[in-house]
C-alpha cells in the first residue's frame, strides 16, 4: 500500500475538499479551519513538498500490523480488529504523532505535543490508549508512559481500555499463556519484552514531579483547576529525546482551564501568528460564525464529532439529543459544552451574561486620553476580594477597566481555594496584592486617586455601596494632599443602594451593551472568571440583580462594574439623546 492509498490520508484528503460527510443531511462544511489546516500540513509533508519533515512508511506499515493483531473489545465492531475499525480521524491521529519524523533521522519524530479537542461518544480515550499501546510496543527499552487526570478514576480510563484491547486479543494475550507478553498489575501494565511501563497517576497539585516520561496523558484537561499536571510533566521530559505528550478533553462550562489555554495556543500556531513545528493538533470544534446557529446547522454538530458522520446510529443519537436540548432548557448546557464544543453556562444556572458575549468586547487597546469616567466599588470584607472599576463613554462603546485586590498574605490560599491562579493575575496586572491577612484600604483609597494622572482621565464620581465602603467615600470626598504640596479637591461620591429596584436597570444595561457589541475591556481573566461566576435573581417584580449568595464563586469586579455603570447611566446617557437606549423602573 502507498502513503496516497493509506487511510490517513484519504481522510485528509477529504478533510481539506470537505468530503467526509457524504450522505449526511444538511452537512456541508464538515470540518473547521483549524482541522483543515492541520491535514493540509500532513499532506505536504506525505507528498514530499516538506524538506525538513517526512512520513517514515516502514513504522507506518509495522502500526497497521500491530493494528490488526489488536481486536475490539466491545462496542457495535466487539472482535473485529482495530486496524478494521479505526475511523478517519484516529488514522490521521496515529499517522501524524507517530510517523512523522526527521528526514535526517527516521528514529526521531516531530511532534512532542499532540492536542485533541473532541466531543463525547467519538472514542477520544480509546484513541489514546491504542496510542499507548502502539508505544509500549515500538518505544524503546524501559520507556514509561503516563497518563494523568483530575481524579484517579478519570486516569485509569486508559488503563481500563488497554486492559481490555489486550484481553481481547489472542495474539498479545494468549490464552494458555496470559503473562507472556504483558503484566498488568493494579497500579501499572508492563511490556515484558522491553520492559516499558505504563501507570495511571492520581491527580495531585504537589506530587507529580520527579517522573521521566517519554509519553504522557492528561486527559479531561478541561477540568483540571491549574496547568500544575501538563507543566510537571513536561518539565520530566527536558533529557528525552523522542518525548510526546497528548492533552485531550472535551469543553467544560468554564473557560478558565488549562486545555482552553492549550487551545488558545494551538489555534494561534495552525493559523500562523506562533512558530512551533512539534505541535499537533486536532480541534474538533464549530467555528464561531455558526456557534448560534446550534438548534437547527448540522454542521456544528458534524464540526465536534468527526466519527458520527460514519455512524450513523450516533448522528441520529445526536440529533435527538440537540432536540431535546432545544426544547428542555436543562439539559442544555451539558448538550452544547459535552456533544457540540461549545463553551456555554444556560439560563438555567441563571448565569448572567455568557462568557464568550463578553469576550467578544475584548480589544487590544483602549485611549484613555481625555475621557470622563465614572468609578464603581465593591470593597466588601478586608479579609475578602475587593474591585474598582472605572467606565467611560469612548466613541460608539463603553469602554471598562476592572482591578481587583486581595490580601497578599493569602495568595496561595486562595489559589488553591478557589482554583484560580491569583499570581498570574497579579503579574498580569489584573489585581494587586495589598496588606496581609486582610486587604489595605488606604492602597485601594490611593489607587482612585491616582486614576487621574495614571490613565489621563477626568473622574465624574464615585459609586459605593455604604456596606465597608463608608469610610474610603469619606476620604474620596475629601481629598488629598498630594507629595508635592498641592491639594486634591476630592471626588463626588454617590451611594449606591444595593436593591434590585435600584441596580435592576444597570445590571440590565450592562447585559444589552455586551450583547451588542458597545462594550469594551482589554484582556483580564479574572474579569471574565468573575462574569463566569456571575448568577443573577429576580425580585417579585422581576427586576434582575446580580447576587454574590448564589454565585459560583467571587463576583467582586462584576458589582464594582455594575455600580460604576449604575453611575454613567445615571449621569450621561438618562440626559442625552444619542441612541442610547435605557429602561428605568
Amino acid at each position: 500500500m502507498t502513503i496516497e492509498q493509506h487511510p490517513a490520508y484519504l481522510y485528509a484528503v477529504a478533510l481539506v475538499n470537505d468530503d467526509i460527510a457524504r450522505g449526511v443531511e444538511g452537512v456541508d462544511h464538515p470540518v473547521n479551519a483549524w482541522v483543515r489546516a492541520q491535514a493540509q500540513e500532513f499532506l505536504d509533508v506525505c507528498d514530499g513538498k516538506d524538506k525538513k519533515y517526512c512520513i517514515n512508511e516502514k513504522k507506518l506499515r509495522k502500526i497497521g500490523k500491530l493494528m490488526k493483531l489488536m481486536q475490539m473489545p466491545s462496542g457495535l465492531v466487539a472482535g473485529k480488529s482495530i486496524y478494521e475499525a479505526t475511523s478517519g480521524y484516529q488514522w490521521l491521529f496515529y499517522a501524524a504523532v507517530l510517523c512523522v519524523v526527521y528526514r535526517n533521522d527516521l528514529k526521531r519524530r516531530r511532534y512532542e505535543t499532540a492536542v485533541l479537542e473532541i466531543c463525547r461518544k467519538n472514542f477520544k480515550t480509546f484513541t489514546v490508549a491504542v496510542c499507548f499501546l502502539l508505544l509500549m510496543l515500538t518505544e524503546p527499552r524501559f520507556a514509561k508512559l503516563f497518563s494523568v487526570a483530575p481524579d484517579g478514576a478519570l486516569s485509569r480510563e486508559v488503563q481500563k481500555a488497554i486492559k481490555e484491547i489486550l484481553r481481547s486479543s489472542p495474539a498479545l494475550m494468549p490464552p494458555d499463556d496470559p503473562n507472556k507478553y504483558f503484566k498488568i498489575l493494579r497500579d501499572k501494565i508492563t511490556f515484558k519484552l522491553k520492559d516499558t511501563e505504563y501507570t495511571p497517576l492520581n491527580y495531585s497539585n504537589s506530587r507529580l514531579d520527579g517522573r521521566l516520561p517519554n509519553v504522557f496523558l492528561v486527559d479531561e484537561a478541561g477540568a483540571l483547576p491549574n496547568p500544575y499536571a501538563i507543566e510537571a510533566m513536561r518539565s520530566g521530559q527536558l533529557t528525552i529525546l523522542n518525548k510526546l505528550g497528548c492533552i485531550i478533553s472535551t469543553k467544560y462550562p468554564r473557560s478558565d482551564n488549562p486545555f482552553e489555554d492549550e487551545v488558545a495556543y494551538a489555534k494561534n500556531v495552525l493559523e500562523g501568528r506562533v512558530q512551533n513545528e512539534t505541535l499537533f493538533a486536532l480541534l474538533f470544534e464549530p467555528e464561531e460564525s455558526i456557534q448560534k446557529q446550534w438548534a437547527t446547522n448540522n454542521n456544528v454538530l458534524a464540526q465536534g464529532n468527526p466519527a458520527a458522520l460514519t455512524l450513523p446510529t450516533v448522528w441520529e443519537d445526536l440529533l435527538q439529543r440537540r432536540q431535546k436540548a432545544v426544547e428542555q432548557e436543562s439539559t442544555r448546557e451539558n448538550f452544547l459544552c459535552k456533544h457540540c464544543n461549545i463553551i456555554y453556562q444556560g439560563a438555567g444556572t441563571e448565569s448572567y451574561i455568557p462568557i464568550d458575549v463578553v469576550q467578544a468586547c475584548r480589544v487590544d487597546d483602549i485611549q484613555w486620553a481625555g475621557c470622563e469616567v465614572y468609578l464603581g466599588v465593591d470593597l466588601s470584607m478586608s479579609n475578602d476580594n475587593c474591585a474598582v472599576a472605572m467606565v467611560g463613554l469612548i466613541g460608539d462603546r463603553i469602554a471598562a477597566h476592572v482591578m481587583g485586590f486581595i490580601p497578599a498574605d493569602k495568595v496561595d490560599e486562595k489559589t488553591s481555594l478557589e482554583k484560580f491562579d491569583y499570581r498570574m493575575a497579579v503579574r498580569n496586572g489584573e489585581c494587586i496584592a495589598c496588606g496581609d491577612r486582610t486587604v489595605d484600604y488606604g492602597t485601594i483609597e490611593n489607587w482612585v486617586f491616582d486614576l487621574e494622572e495614571t490613565y489621563g482621565v477626568r473622574v465624574q464620581g464615585v459609586a459605593y455601596d455604604r456596606y465597608n465602603a463608608l469610610s474610603s467615600a469619606q476620604k474620596w470626598e475629601r481629598g488629598r494632599y498630594r507629595e508635592e504640596g498641592k491639594p486634591h479637591d476630592g471626588y463626588e461620591t454617590v451611594q449606591v443602594r444595593q436593591h434590585s429596584d435600584t441596580l435592576h436597570p444597570a445590571t440590565k444595561f450592562l447585559q444589552e451593551i455586551c450583547e451588542s457589541g458597545r462594550f469594551a475591556y482589554q484582556k483580564n481573566k479574572l474579569l471574565e472568571v468573575n462574569f463566569e461566576n456571575a448568577r443573577c435573581t429576580y425580585d417579585t417584580n422581576m427586576n434582575r440583580y446580580v447576587t454574590k449568595k448564589r454565585s459560583l464563586g467571587k463576583v467582586d469586579m462584576v458589582v464594582a462594574l455594575i455600580n460604576a455603570i449604575y453611575l454613567l447611566q445615571q449621569e450621561v446617557l438618562l440626559d442625552e439623546d444619542d441612541g442610547w437606549v435605557c429602561q428605568t423602573v
